[in-house]
């Protein structure tokens, strides 16, 4: 496979496994809480403890945000990924201190663009799994990626 991908590359059934893991620590919880989500449940273990999660729990964006990452490092688009909107996004388990998270991503379409005649649409669908197989993240996304013979 190329190391940069065009849409010409990119088929039905196709998929991308994250090439390593991201850990997620209880400062990396806390400092994106304080900042984007500041819930009890995300800034403190006892608050936490106490919560629905029944302990500290990462933000639901701080977990999407590291599955973009995986995304990008698995998926070498040509020019870079360029986002088409999320279709569904779901938090199925929560995420811990100490949880590595994995990606499993497979296309589900492609399409030409109508509106962008040098690119195409890829449709793909996302699970993140942590350490114990679990799925704490579940996803449809597009993206754009550029037609090889427009480049």
């Amino acid at each position: 496979m190329p190391q940069e991908l065009y849409f010409e590359d990119f088929y039905i059934g196709q998929l991308f496994h994250s090439a390593g893991t991201a850990k997620v620590t209880a400062e990396e919880i806390k400092e994106f809480g304080q900042k984007y989500d500041p819930q009890p449940f995300h800034l403190d273990e006892a608050a936490g403890e106490g919560s629905f999660f029944k302990g500290l729990a990462a933000s639901g964006w701080l977990t999407a945000a590291v599955v973009m990452r995986l995304r990008v490092e698995s998926i070498k688009v040509f020019g870079g990924m360029i986002g088409a909107g999320v279709e569904e996004m779901r938090w199925t388990e929560p995420v811990r201190p100490g949880d590595s998270i994995r990606t499993e991503i497979e296309v589900v379409s492609v399409r030409h663009s109508t509106s962008r005649p040098d690119y195409g649409i890829v449709r793909t669908r996302t699970l993140a799994f942590n350490q114990d197989n679990k799925v704490v993240l579940r996803s449809t996304v597009n993206f754009l990626a550029p037609l090889r013979s427009v480049k």
